[in-house]
């Protein structure tokens, strides 16, 4: 059966394993070590066979997506890209998000999650800095972070496709508008009754931002039949998105009352609670903000006032890839010519 389906022409046997077979490629995964595995906390050091150079860096995963943003697949690995750059990466996966963690909220990530694995890798590595990388939300939560915890070994913040001023993104308007006549509880309502954002709803989301690829998708596999690189790179995504988990009540609400509705980014001061106020100004070290026009959920518009926001960084530097959308400034097949290449220099200088 092997040698028969070889011999088949490449449209017939693509077209065979996404219909009947296992599928046009086997996921892949860049080979790792745990270091400690803790609820919602696992961090993993991928493997290398020489010294590392450099800073360690960590990848911080946004919620409600698998840490596998950073490893989608041979081609479409960040973490790939800075082992063979020769840097040490490492990455927390918080694993599966279900209605017992409705509680969850964003100090959980700041003061502990985010905290402890800095300063476990600093220790590994003698005590260096450490280099973090975050994508959308990841990125918002490790800005936060390294603004309130000045005594962690930040050596810099490398954030790609995280928004600061809400208020830029024209298409999200209505929805603040609306949250500000309810005053938001509607999400209010709807985070306690599901005891968080199931995944169902993230990946519904998630498929509805892409609506047109959703659309398009019978007439992209009927064009590409012969090309098994396109069609893996869409089965990956798809792979991505099914196993996409859900995000924690308490801290939906958080997100979507502060930082959407309240736009606090913007204003460099976002409160967690009445008793505790985050200031942004406090951050230190060096930063690089990575955005594109092409991303709906965040266009470049809400990203480059974290020049402004950041004042008391060492550095802020911002670019704006023209064409990518929201997964693809991470993982995209064009990535490894754009923003890849663009954090490899900032980390190298």
């Amino acid at each position: 059966m092997t040698s028969l389906m070889t011999s088949l022409p490449p449209a017939l046997r693509n077209g065979w394993a996404l219909t009947f077979g296992n599928g046009i490629e086997t996921p892949t995964r860049t080979p790792s070590t745990t270091l400690y595995d803790l609820p919602h906390r696992q961090l993993r050091r991928f493997d290398r066979d020489t010294p590392a150079t450099g800073n360690p860096v960590l990848l911080v995963p946004p919620l409600a997506v698998d840490a596998s943003c950073y490893d989608l697949r041979p081609g479409q690995s960040l973490a790939q890209f800075l082992v063979d750059s020769g840097r040490q990466p490492y990455v927390i996966d918080y694993g599966r998000i279900t209605a017992e963690d409705h509680d969850l909220g964003l100090e959980e990530w700041i003061d502990d999650i985010v905290p402890t694995a800095v300063a476990h890798i600093s220790e590994l590595h003698d005590g260096a800095n450490v280099d973090v990388i975050g994508w959308s939300l990841g990125g918002i939560i490790s800005l936060l972070t390294a603004a309130d915890h000045a005594d962690l070994p930040f050596g810099s913040v490398t954030t790609l496709g995280s928004p600061l001023d809400f208020s830029r993104n024209l298409p999200l308007q209505p929805v603040r508008m609306f949250a500000k006549l309810t005053g938001g509880r509607e999400i209010t309502y709807a985070t306690h009754l599901f005891k968080g954002i199931p995944g169902f709803f993230v990946q519904a989301g998630f498929r509805g931002m892409s609506l047109p690829r959703e659309l398009t998708r019978p007439l992209f596999i009927a064009r590409n039949a012969g090309d098994t690189e396109a069609l893996a790179r869409m089965e990956a995504i798809d792979r991505f998105i099914a196993a996409m988990p859900g995000y924690p009540g308490r801290l939906y609400r958080q997100t979507y009352r502060n930082l959407i509705v309240g736009n606090q980014l913007a204003t460099g001061q976002v409160t967690l609670t009445p008793h505790r106020t985050i200031d942004l100004t406090k951050l230190t070290c060096r930063v690089l903000l990575l955005a594109s026009g092409g991303d709906t959920l965040a266009p470049a518009a809400t990203i480059a006032p974290g020049r402004r926001i950041l004042s008391g960084a060492a550095e802020v530097e911002f670019h704006d890839v023209p064409g990518l959308n929201h997964l693809a400034l991470v993982a995209g097949p064009q990535a490894r010519t754009t923003t890849w290449p663009l954090i490899d220099e900032f980390l190298a200088r």
